[in-house]
């Protein structure tokens, strides 16, 4: 799902996905950084980016960020892995922003930019309740869907339904997934197929409230 501004927390334009809760625990990381030079990689996009598909994501094969695009307070990160022939293939775009204020603003995850596997539904930023009803569209073959949501304080998802038989060309997909989760927050859904050549291959994310 494309990241668009709308229904913002307070502060930031965007849904805050990963690493920071919101603008206040990024001023907190500003103010330890300043002081001690705490945990630098924040300020690399590309860093942020891979360890938000890996640690926060849960997926574990993709690995590398395959291209970095940085247009001032935003950037857009293909990350991926390789394929069996060497060759860099890329999972997912991930769109990124600065949040909070400074030369020293840390990067955060705020969605995804998609193409053969989408997120339409719920909007980006919208208000949900459970069970969730995740939609969107995808191109390809004998795929199997995996749908997860996913909280910035919580170490496993919060709501997940696998096995969900897809394909074709820009063809529609559909999911209801219960969930359970200390609201109100900012929810991460993302949904992913593998099983060809890897075990995750494409995913897109979007943002949500609840």
């Amino acid at each position: 799902m494309e990241s668009t501004p709308g229904s913002p927390t307070t502060g930031f334009a965007y849904q805050p996905l990963w690493p920071f809760a919101g603008v206040e625990d990024a001023a907190a990381w500003q103010r330890a950084y300043r002081e001690g030079g705490h945990q630098p990689w924040r300020l690399d996009a590309a860093t942020i980016a891979v360890m938000f598909t890996q640690q926060y994501l849960g997926y574990r094969n993709v690995d590398k960020a395959v291209t970095t695009d940085v247009r001032g307070e935003q950037a857009w990160v293909s990350v991926g892995f390789d394929n069996p022939g060497g060759r860099p293939a890329v999972a997912a775009v991930l769109h990124l922003a600065r949040i909070g204020a400074g030369g020293d603003a840390p990067w955060e995850v705020v969605g995804s930019e998609d193409s053969t596997l989408t997120v339409t539904g719920p909007a980006y930023g919208s208000t949900v309740r459970s069970p969730v009803v995740a939609s969107g569209r995808i191109t390809g073959v004998d795929e199997s869907l995996r749908v997860q949501l996913r909280r910035v304080d919580a170490a496993r998802p919060v709501g997940e339904v696998a096995g969900i038989a897809a394909g074709g060309a820009d063809s529609p997909w559909q999911a209801t997934v219960p969930f359970t989760a200390a609201c109100p927050g900012t929810l991460t859904l993302a949904v992913s197929t593998g099983g060809h050549i890897a075990e995750v291959e494409r995913f897109a994310v979007t943002g949500v409230r609840c």
